[in-house]
């Protein structure tokens, strides 16, 4: 045909932006088959060009215009002959006229919305591709290039636990529980069944894991259930009171996350089918629904700026702050060993003579502060929670951390004819009474104490003790 002047006289080929260093997926194609396609996300520009190349130098081509396009479509294998298209965009790369060598063409689509993710099933298709065009009067001559697009989650705000108790009346009870109800593609499903009542012989018990595709709507809606695993849990009778654990790995199986009514076209869920079979090959199920969904994948380096920001962010409080965690006055020290304390969300670590880690969803001065309380010198016979004070004059030392005020004026005089008794009505400690004893006998001594009143004042000395009786 081409002799004819009906062939096609160029070739079409397009060159993504930074395709050596993009991330590629694997994507079933229409025959089945796996395809390795450049990986891109939503809101990420599209960018590269379009080589045109003649297949005879020196030969000229004539065209109506050059255009590429950015489509995404869905396709009903019952339906082929109607695409729906729910993202259309295109782009002038030049004006009708005549080639007469190879053309190079960029193209850009900025920040594209990719709302959905691609999909290949048993009977529909979502897919993303280019498509470059060089209009012609009779035949255009067209080349599409396929894009995989994956659609990233963040983690859901309530992720509750399955719990639901099942069986039949008088003759089987059990009660199966999984940990969580939302999982990544990435993630493990744990879980436990609890034997209630057996009064039925069973042979064994076997858990799945089934994909149920929905196409169509109404009358004309197709399902289909394709079987992803299936592995035997338990085989033998069980008896009351047993308990079967269940732990599911999930990456090694390929799995797309849970779609819901996309385009009003088509839904993918996803469900846990727990089967058990009698001596007599009868079978008991129950299917649990979970949602799929895809996280991102964080790179070391992320992981690494959150530390040093972590550390940074507590920088900020070197009065409560460890001094081995940040530079500073050191913090007092505890007379109590540190408590060890595990999270699963920390995200930093502290040198191995520490036992305390860093959290980030806890807030850091209800941390330090905490510790801070817990670190003030206390006396080894108090409790941390009484202060003690002391009067002037007493010789033992001290334990409350708050300041005390000394008086500068001197204590008044005792009236005279009173005489000083520590042990009357108090007990004071045998310290200050033997000091009293020795200074009543060196004034005895030196002849400075009459017995026989007079009417001069009585002169005692200050005695060092906290109690002075009523006059």
């Amino acid at each position: 045909m081409n002799f004819l002047g009906f062939g096609q006289s160029a070739e079409i080929d397009i060159v993504f932006d930074g395709a050596e260093n993009r991330k590629t997926a694997e994507v079933k194609g229409e025959d089945g088959k796996i395809e390795q396609m450049l990986l891109y996300y939503d809101g990420e520009t599209v960018s590269g060009k379009v080589n045109v190349t003649l297949k005879k130098p020196g030969s000229k081509l004539e065209h109506h215009g050059i255009k590429i396009e950015f489509i995404g479509q869905i396709e009903l294998f019952y339906d082929r002959g109607n695409h729906h298209e729910f993202k259309c965009l295109a782009k002038a790369l030049a004006r009708p006229g005549d080639l007469i060598q190879n053309t190079s063409y960029p193209f850009e689509f900025p920040n594209v919305e990719k709302q959905f993710e691609v999909y290949a099933g048993s009977n529909v298709r979502l897919r993303y591709f280019l498509r470059a065009t060089i209009v012609r009067r009779i035949s255009d001559i067209t080349k599409e290039v396929d894009i995989a697009v994956h659609t990233l989650c963040s983690y859901p705000d309530v992720n509750n636990p399955i719990k639901m108790e099942v069986g039949i009346e008088d003759c089987l009870h059990i009660e199966f529980e999984y940990n969580k109800s939302k999982y990544h593609l990435q993630d493990t499903i744990i879980g436990k069944i609890y034997f209630l009542l057996v009064r039925i012989k069973i042979k064994h018990m076997e858990i799945a894991i089934i994909k149920r595709e929905s196409t169509g709507t109404g009358p004309n809606m197709f399902t289909e259930n394709e079987n992803i695993t299936k592995f035997e849990i338990m085989d033998g009778a069980p008896v009351k009171g047993e308990s079967i654990p269940i732990r599911v790995f999930l990456a090694g199986y390929n799995l797309t996350p849970t779609m819901r009514e996309i385009n009003k076209k088509f839904s993918v869920k996803y469900f846990l089918n727990l089967v058990l079979m009698d001596t007599e090959d009868r079978r008991y199920f129950k299917q649990q629904e979970i949602t799929l969904w895809r996280k991102a994948d964080i790179p070391r380096y992320h992981a690494h700026s959150q530390q040093q920001a972590a550390i940074a962010g507590h920088n900020t409080h070197p009065q409560h702050a460890p001094a081995h965690l940040v530079s500073g006055p050191p913090a007092p020290i505890s007379a109590t060993p540190a408590v060890s304390v595990n999270d699963s969300n920390s995200v930093s670590t502290v040198p191995s003579e520490s036992k305390m880690g860093l959290f980030t969803r806890e807030s850091p001065n209800q941390e330090f502060s905490q510790q801070s309380q817990d670190s003030l010198p206390t006396s080894p016979m108090t409790p941390p929670s009484m202060s003690i004070e002391r009067g002037i004059g007493d010789g033992a030392a001290a334990t409350s951390t708050s300041p005390v005020l000394l008086s500068t004026t001197p204590p008044p005089l005792p009236v005279a004819g009173t005489t000083i008794n520590a042990t009357a009505t108090h007990e004071t400690d045998p310290a200050a009474e033997q000091k009293a004893a020795e200074l009543e006998d060196l004034l005895e001594s030196n002849g400075q104490v009459e017995n026989d009143s007079d009417d001069k004042p009585l002169v005692v000395a200050t005695v060092a003790t906290d109690f002075l009786d009523d006059a």
